[in-house]
């Protein structure tokens, strides 16, 4: 009786990562990968997100590969603006190779819009530290900032804002740059906005009009990425650096 339940018990256990393997989890219009170690909540493997399959709301086919082939891809027709913002759309040649790269490290829409939003690559070759230090200082793709930073990613908690140079490791590797965005972004829920564009006095005062006009614009920028998440197509919207 014991071996038949080992069996069974094995048989079990393969169907669940075979499943794991065929199908890939669609959170909410973004795809992650199925965990294979955990059967609830997030976890992290193979260097990604990924989602346990009871908790996933429902599973689409995966792709035959890990990565995702770039493409050249054209601009929409016609956009519309947010209202008094100017905005566009252009080619950028290798664009969609950074995208991809990002997917490949567990990116989803939200960390390639706001990426997008701050350099035309949507790489980290930037001034070191956008010319800041302290807890001003900006690290990673999307030009995350130390002070928020060092509050909602528990490595960097206790750090003080002379510290700031710990962050910049974000710049080589893109799967810690994509897990700092993501913890930070539920850490603070609606307010990193505010945090985001404006610091802490952008927490301390989250609902000015420049805040509104970076939300709005971020929320732009991450709609019309569906279906250009892969290709060198770049949307811009006029929002005025800080």
């Amino acid at each position: 009786m014991k071996k038949l339940f080992a069996f069974i018990s094995f048989v079990f256990l393969s169907c669940v990562t075979f499943s794991s393997q065929a199908a890939q989890c669609d959170w909410y219009g973004t795809t992650y990968a199925l965990c294979t170690s955990q059967a609830t909540g997030w976890g992290w493997e193979n260097n990604q997100s990924c989602v346990g399959y009871n908790s996933c709301p429902s599973t689409v086919a995966s792709s035959s590969s890990s990565g995702t082939t770039s493409t050249s891809g054209s601009c929409p027709t016609s956009l519309s603006c947010p209202s008094g913002m100017s905005c566009g759309c252009y080619t950028v040649s290798g664009l969609g190779a950074n995208k991809v790269a990002y997917k490949n490290a567990g990116a989803d829409r939200r960390f390639l819009a706001s990426a997008m939003m701050e350099t035309e690559m949507m790489d980290t070759n930037y001034t070191y530290g956008d010319g800041k230090s302290g807890d001003a200082f900006n690290a990673g793709a999307t030009k995350q900032n130390w002070g928020m930073m060092r509050q909602c990613y528990s490595a960097w908690r206790g750090l003080g804002a002379n510290d700031y140079s710990v962050s910049a490791a974000m710049n080589n590797d893109r799967s810690l740059d994509v897990t700092v965005y993501n913890t930070c972004r539920s850490y603070f829920g609606d307010s990193w906005f505010a945090g985001h564009r404006n610091g802490s006095t952008g927490l301390s005062n989250p609902n000015t009009q420049d805040i509104n006009n970076f939300k709005i614009g971020y929320e732009w920028t991450y709609n019309n990425l569906s279906g250009h998440e892969t290709d060198d197509i770049r949307f811009w919207v006029d929002i005025p650096a800080i």
